[in-house]
């Protein structure tokens, strides 16, 4: 027997109050689906993965080898029921089912859901309410214990045989699968979720919290039979930058911003212009890398604004092919990249066209699994 994950990102998002529903919206980087999917991915706890969603264009080629996506209904409990019967074949012991929304929860509580699911047919977690509870029923209010309210939370988990029974014979809409459970009388085992685990409700609930900043500098010399390579674009021009790779002082200058915010060193540590491995290597691969780590490390970029100096080329002209090149290689909007072309007023040796000077600041954020 093994273990199937169900991801429900179907919803209509009418609290969200946007054009774009909220589980394609971009929180850290990607679309907060994609949080679900890359943890649920990489924990490889499970055999058999379902997206259920009315949007797959916004699906990633990438994925589409390793899920299964199915169509969502027209409530959250049509898209369950969807998942729950396709998800018969497989003939799984447990099912676990999460909110797309919820892109914050840990492996460790996922850990602990299968984990409860050993000597249990459901297994929830949930927190407490910090709120004083007031309860409304026909204009007369009551005070609640909060102690004793549970606020339920996903990924919750259950014996597949038994969620499959209780969802077929089910006509009513529900808020979520444990809800089959207690209508049922059947016992549910409550954990302890994670405060971290919050829902994303409205457009105020995507806030990042913690954020890191670093600087990058770089300057190189201009001369004769070396290509001018500025942040990932060959420029045409009779005088290129000298350097042991590419020499392309925009993506150093990116590079060592990002190392620095993320506290891993500098460009020099990295790739060493005492290696001739490096020797007239694309800088483009060299950030690429880094942007690997960047990713394996959970740290996330929030915006990078670059000034290059310069007497000639004139940036201007090259604006918008940079932003875009530097997009591609971070995996990031452009609307998080700025760029400021800058002279020194031909003023030493960059305003003597001798050399090119690049400086950037990065905003970097980390989240946790």
């Amino acid at each position: 027997m093994s273990n199937c994950f169900i991801i429900l990102a179907a919803g209509q998002s009418k609290r969200f109050k946007s054009i774009n529903l909220k589980q394609y919206t971009y929180y850290r980087n990607r679309p907060v689906f994609e949080h679900t999917l890359d943890k649920i991915l990489e924990c490889k706890l499970f055999k058999y993965i379902i997206l259920v969603t009315n949007k797959k264009s916004f699906i990633k080629k990438k994925y589409l080898s390793r899920i299964r996506v199915l169509k969502g209904g027209k409530e959250r409990s049509d898209s369950s029921l969807i998942a729950i019967k396709y998800a018969k074949r497989f003939k799984v012991r447990n099912i676990l089912i999460h909110d797309a929304a919820r892109p914050n929860f840990s492996l460790k509580l996922v850990k602990n859901v299968l984990f409860g699911l050993k000597k249990n047919k459901a297994v929830v977690p949930y927190i407490n309410s910090t709120d004083a509870i007031k309860y409304n029923v026909k204009q007369s209010l009551f005070n609640l214990r909060k102690e004793n309210i549970y606020l339920a939370q996903t990924p919750q988990g259950f014996r597949f045989k038994d969620i499959y029974n209780l969802a077929k014979k089910n006509k009513n809409k529900i808020p979520d699968e444990s809800s089959l459970f207690i209508n049922n009388n059947y016992k549910v085992k409550f954990i302890k979720g994670e405060i971290e685990n919050t829902k994303i409700t409205y457009k105020s609930d995507l806030k990042n919290i913690s954020t890191f900043y670093g600087i990058g500098f770089d300057v190189h010399r201009l001369v004769k039979e070396r290509k001018l390579y500025l942040g990932g674009l060959e420029i045409k021009s009779s005088l290129g930058t000298l350097g042991h790779s590419d020499g392309d002082p925009v993506l150093h200058a990116v590079t060592d911003a990002i190392l620095g915010a993320c506290k891993k060193g500098d460009i020099g540590q990295k790739f060493s212009n005492k290696n001739s491995k490096y020797k007239n290597i694309r800088s483009t691969i060299l950030l690429s890398s880094v942007i690997k780590e960047v990713d394996e490390n959970r740290f996330y970029i929030n915006n990078l604004d670059i000034n290059i100096i310069t007497q000639t080329p004139r940036i201007s002209k090259y604006k918008n092919k940079i932003v875009k090149s530097i997009s591609d290689i971070c995996g990031i909007s452009k609307n998080k990249i700025n760029i400021k072309g800058k002279t020194t007023e031909k003023l030493g040796i960059i305003g003597k066209e001798k050399a090119i000077a690049c400086e950037v600041i990065a905003s970097i954020s980390k989240y946790d699994l």
